[in-house]
């Protein structure tokens, strides 16, 4: 997906930045190619006409700089990576879990999953057992060193994203989320 998603970025952000054009008194903000046009003090004068390709260009750089900011994160905290960090996460949420449920859950292949529960498993903070009604599902759960782990880090994560989200007031995450479920619910329905 992503890869067939950057020539189309690539492309628009050439055709933003040709195409934008304010007179000299004008402050424009260019993070993440707003296209919104400013004045000295702050106040919006104008939005031109953002288009969905630009909405999607926003969003996709946002998303980025955002996931970019969660694997800082989480490397801070002493993880390998970010799926590391999120199999100790889902097992703290949800309890002993099959390997095929976490992978599934979390969006990953099965080579990925398998690599990220390795390495909990060396590191001694997850171990594996077969289910005793089906022996060929295998069961990942936490050990006490993992749960502890994890719950430290799980802490000191959200607390990170909360530094993060604190640039918006209590209404504007509101909004977000709002508008961030809407989007991403009319995109799984349209099912291009």
């Amino acid at each position: 997906m992503l890869n067939s998603v950057m020539p189309f970025c690539i492309i628009l952000i050439l055709r933003l930045k040709s195409t934008t054009s304010a007179p000299q008194a004008l402050n424009r903000k260019f993070y993440l190619d707003d296209k919104i046009i400013t004045s000295h003090s702050g106040h919006v004068l104008s939005t031109q006409n953002i288009k969905g390709e630009h909405l999607f260009l926003l969003q996709y750089k946002a998303s980025k700089a955002i996931g970019i900011y969660d694997t800082r994160s989480v490397k801070a905290l002493g993880f390998d990576s970010l799926s590391d960090f999120a199999v100790l996460e889902y097992l703290k949420a949800k309890g002993p879990q099959p390997v095929n449920t976490i992978a599934q859950s979390m969006m990953l292949t099965s080579g990925s999953m398998t690599t990220a529960i390795d390495r909990a498993e060396k590191s001694g903070h997850v171990t594996r057992s077969r289910d005793p009604d089906d022996g060929r599902v295998v069961i990942v759960s936490l050990t006490p060193a993992g749960q502890s782990l994890i719950d430290s880090a799980f802490e000191k994560h959200a607390a990170n994203l909360e530094k993060l989200f604190a640039v918006f007031s209590r209404e504007e995450k509101i909004e977000y989320a709002r508008l961030t479920k809407k989007i991403g619910t009319a995109a799984d329905a349209m099912n291009l």
